[in-house]
């Protein structure tokens, strides 16, 4: 099977929207207008004769029509330019330009142009690959270039970009060609400089040299006051600087009176002002080379219309100036590293130093976090409460802490996916090597949700779920639950499998942990032989040995160890839970340090793959970890609660341990027919419901199964289509407008003659045509009956922040009564086709159950795929349904009985999200 490879998923777009730079510093990019002839006419004069000779072939300044062509983007499939600026000297200037220009209607020179000061900074790798993306979705297939031998950063910028290359060498010139089309390499190469100059960007805020407070106040009440208190009294190591123009002091600092005069080259500043000063104090921090801003300040766009405008103004000023920033409406930053001691926030002291990196949404909630870190003795590498994070993300974060080395765990509030896409991406790269766990707040309900509604599954919150199941991200349900989970993943392995062994101290608890086992997908299997046999050694005769192993209350603390250490040994066991019943504080010591020795001992006996967690029940400082050379082990109050987490770490571990899947290509799709069908019926009718024969058009353009036969207008066209189907034939309303056919006597099944199927289409005309015209009646859809396999139902609905979801379950009744249904965000890999299908109550009936013949299940998978390759290329789909699909046999494929699909007018700058043109 062949793979798809996607193109990158950026923050803003490919047009438009911010760039990081190699160096970490930020810049504007956009597409050219006509206004910039005169800014791009001085771009080129700074450029050195030896940089325009390298672009242009000759150091002279480039004639007026190379500059009106450039001014001109209006047709991009005759020429694109792409602008990037940044504030120099408190203006906007031109440091860099990106064009392609058609040589025919297939392929595009490309060539592009760095100021002299920012080349190195990788900003022709980043044009280039935007280029070629925007040329792909615009037809054309390749891109050629010339340049001189001499000019290697360019040559250079081409061998980095990951595209395979076809070169030649004449007269002292390299020619170039290549497929526009991402490849595995194009891709991996562009996520890598996207993630390397994310992290550098990132690094003055959790390694600041030094640090400097925009409203350092001496009033003890006032935010200024506490935050710049907490920076100090946690022992930062470096310079801090207090910015207060009213006082010569503040506390033990001495106060500068603006951002202006604080010693050049300052990594870090916190702005707590007041928000009408905000934008300024930027131009000020940007004069005294500041690289990184923490906006404490609110009032921006979480307060009004007004806040929202000024908010975006101030984000414009920031990026124009090369920074980045948290905020606005953060409550700060923490870094526990002993070798920084950075507390930048309103926490009152640093949490305890670990491997737990914590991001929130909320700063009241993110404060909570830091308290509930030191309760709960969960180690903190860094925090970060995000704000309105108008520029600095939760995507930021997580790709800073997938290569920080000080982070083995991170968790994360939610209240909203700024750009779920790019999340996706990132969070599931990022899963494969750090656990990710998160709560998400503000749930939707159905009611908010403009889904089918006939179909309650896609609805409220299955966008979120389908996400985190794709991604491998961990959800906990209430803070308390993420910091159960972060206790077990931050120094437990994860487990090989689902099988767990359960020891207490008494009857009870194990009882309870292992019913909660069993609900949370785990395997409470019986004990091997040859490990009963071994715990028979040194338990009492009286003993019963099963699982759980309850021993009696009166146990030693030494048999208790040995038979965790046995429990740890046996093979059978992926991971194991300790109970242990309090009785009193001394009893309660012992015991705790016999699940240490027992533990330490099975770890000493070579098993190092299997977590452990222990309970003490209803112990009010369970919180507390038994520490161990190199780990510790969790301690939970309820043995459901260790249940629970140990279900989710399993889960999670199973999710990182398979297949990576892929995103199959097809070779026998044809997008651009889809596409046109869609557009035109738009620009015929507008939005709404295809006619059932578009819908057909669509799925065959795709080689989507449909059944045979077709839609008939006249009741002689319907006998012709079923005597070329074969009977028996089923007869159906073909409508945009009735959506439930079968209660309304518009489906006729099991025709067995002409005669049968003319009656039939009289009926249906009768019902449904009006005074002798097609009315709610487009015509008939006429099929051949299929046997008595599986009915299934493939649905799709765009969300305005996720995309397209698709679901799957059962058809007929099923989907809506039993609400038997798996949901997941486009594009689907074949690994998630998979799951979607085994992950439904009715899977079995497709296995072949109880007078069910077994069916085509790898027919069901190619549907989902081809589905989400649909939806993906033909942005105007905003809902499809395809039911009933039949499923044949094993090898013998599936038909889809009937589809509807529902268009609808094109958004402003729509494009297709695969952008497979050049494929």
């Amino acid at each position: 099977m062949r793979t798809l490879f996607l193109p990158p998923a950026y923050q803003d777009s490919a047009e438009s929207g911010r760039l990081i730079l190699r160096d970490g510093s930020t810049a504007f990019l956009r597409l050219s207008e006509p206004s910039d002839k005169e800014p791009l006419r001085e771009f080129f004069h700074r450029l050195s004769p030896e940089s325009r000779k390298l672009r242009f072939f000759s150091s002279a300044e480039p004639a007026e029509a190379l500059l009106a062509r450039q001014c001109d983007s209006s047709n991009p499939r005759s020429q694109l330019t792409l602008i990037v600026s940044r504030i120099i000297g408190g203006a906007s200037r031109i440091i860099a330009t990106g064009s392609y220009a058609a040589r025919d209607e297939t392929s595009a020179e490309v060539a592009f142009a760095v100021d002299d000061e920012f080349q190195g900074k990788g900003l022709g790798g980043l044009l280039l690959e935007r280029l070629a993306l925007l040329a792909a979705r615009n037809g054309f297939v390749r891109f050629w270039a010339l340049t001189r031998v001499e000019n290697q950063l360019m040559l250079e910028t081409f061998r980095r970009s990951g595209f395979p290359l076809h070169s030649k060498v004449e007269d002292e010139c390299v020619e170039i060609d290549f497929s526009v089309a991402p490849s595995q390499d194009s891709v991996s190469r562009s996520e890598m400089r996207d993630r390397v100059f994310t992290t550098a960007s990132l690094h003055p805020f959790f390694k600041p040299r030094s640090v400097a407070f925009i409203g350092a106040s001496r009033d003890m009440s006032s935010v200024g006051h506490r935050i710049l208190d907490a920076l100090v009294s946690g022992g930062f190591l470096g310079p801090i600087y207090a910015v207060n123009p009213n006082a010569t002091r503040v506390g033990s600092l001495p106060a500068y009176p603006s951002a202006r005069q604080i010693p050049s080259g300052t990594d870090l500043a916190i702005v707590a002002i007041p928000r009408d000063d905000v934008l300024s104090a930027v131009d000020d921090c940007a004069a005294a080379g500041v690289r990184a801003l923490v906006v404490i300040t609110a009032g921006f766009a979480e307060a009004d219309g007004e806040g929202r405008v000024l908010q975006d103004k101030l984000l414009e000023r920031v990026r124009g100036h090369g920074m980045r920033m948290i905020g606005p409406n953060s409550m700060g930053l923490v870094n526990a590293d002993p070798d920084v001691r950075l507390n930048a926030s309103l926490s009152p002291g640093l949490p305890p130093h670990g491997g737990v990196a914590m991001s929130s949404q909320s700063g009241a909630l993110g404060l909570a976090m830091l308290a509930l870190a030191r309760q709960r003795h969960v180690g903190v590498s860094t925090f970060v409460s995000v704000g309105d994070k108008a520029d600095i993300s939760g995507n930021d974060l997580l790709q800073y802490w997938q290569g920080d080395d000080a982070t083995r765990v991170i968790l994360l509030y939610l209240e909203s996916f700024g750009n779920p896409r790019r999340f996706a991406r990132i969070a599931k790269s990022v899963s494969r090597s750090k656990p990710i766990v998160a709560v998400k707040a503000s749930r939707r309900t159905a009611a908010g949700f403009e889904g089918p509604q006939d179909f309650p599954p896609m609805s409220g919150d299955a966008p979120v779920v389908a996400l985190f199941r794709q991604t491998g991200v961990i959800r906990a349900e209430t803070l308390d639950e993420m910091f159960d989970l972060a206790a077990a993943l931050e120094r437990q392995p994860l487990p090989a499998g689902r099988r767990v062994a359960i020891l207490s101290d008494g009857g009870g608890p194990g009882l309870l942990c292992a019913d909660a086992c069993r609900a949370a997908r785990l395997s409470v299997a019986p004990l091997s032989d040859s490990t009963k046999e071994r715990l028979a050694v040194f338990l009492p005769p009286s003993r019963a040995i099963g699982n759980p192993l309850e021993l009696f209350f009166a146990s030693s603390a030494d048999l208790y160890a040995q038979a965790l250490e046995t429990l740890l040994l046996a093979s059978e066991v992926d991971a194991l839970i300790a109970i242990h019943t309090p009785l009193d504080a001394n009893g309660s010591a012992v015991m705790l340090e016999a699940i240490r020795r027992g533990t330490a001992a099975g770890r000493a006996a070579g098993v190092a793959g299997k977590p452990v967690l222990a309970c003490l029940v209803a112990k009010d400082d369970s919180g507390a970890p038994i520490m161990l050379a190199g780990e510790s082990i969790p301690t939970y109050a309820f043995p459901e609660s260790a249940a629970r987490v140990l279900g989710k770490v399993a889960a999670y571990a199973q999710w990182r341990a398979g297949p990576h899947g892929i995103i199959p290509d097809f070779e026998d799709i044809d997008p651009d027919s889809a596409r046109a069908i869609c557009r035109k019926a738009i620009e015929e009718r507008g939005a709404g419901w295809l006619t059932a024969e578009e819908a057909r058009e669509v799925l065959g353009a795709m080689s989507l199964p449909v059944a045979p036969g077709g839609v008939a207008r006249t009741a002689d066209e319907a006998a012709r289509l079923a005597g070329n189907a074969g009977f028996p034939v089923s007869v159906k309303l073909a409508s945009r407008r009735i959506l439930h056919k079968t209660e309304k006597g518009g489906v006729h099944l099991n025709l067995d003659d002409e005669a049968a199927v003319l009656g039939a289409f009289e009926a249906i005309r009768r019902s449904f045509g009006g005074d002798g015209g097609l009315d709610a009646m487009e015509g008939v859809i006429v099929a051949p009956m299929v046997g008595s396999g599986v009915e299934v139902r493939v649905s799709m609905v765009e969300d305005p922040s996720f995309g397209p979801l698709i679901a799957f379950g059962l058809g007929g009744i099923h989907v809506e009564v039993a609400a038997d249904v798996s949901v997941r965000v486009t594009p689907l890999t074949d690994r998630a086709a998979a799951a979607m299908v085994r992950e439904i109550r009715g899977f079995p009936l497709l296995q072949g159950y109880r007078g069910y013949p077994p069916g085509d299940i790898e027919a069901i998978h190619d549907v989902l795929l081809r589905v989400s390759r649909l939806v993906e290329e033909v942005p105007d789909i905003a809902e499809l349904e395809l039911s009933p699909i039949f499923v044949g046999p094993p090898d013998q494929g599936c038909r889809i009985g009937d589809a509807r699909i529902r268009v609808v007018l094109p958004r402003k700058g729509q494009a297709a999200r695969y952008t497979t043109a050049a494929i």
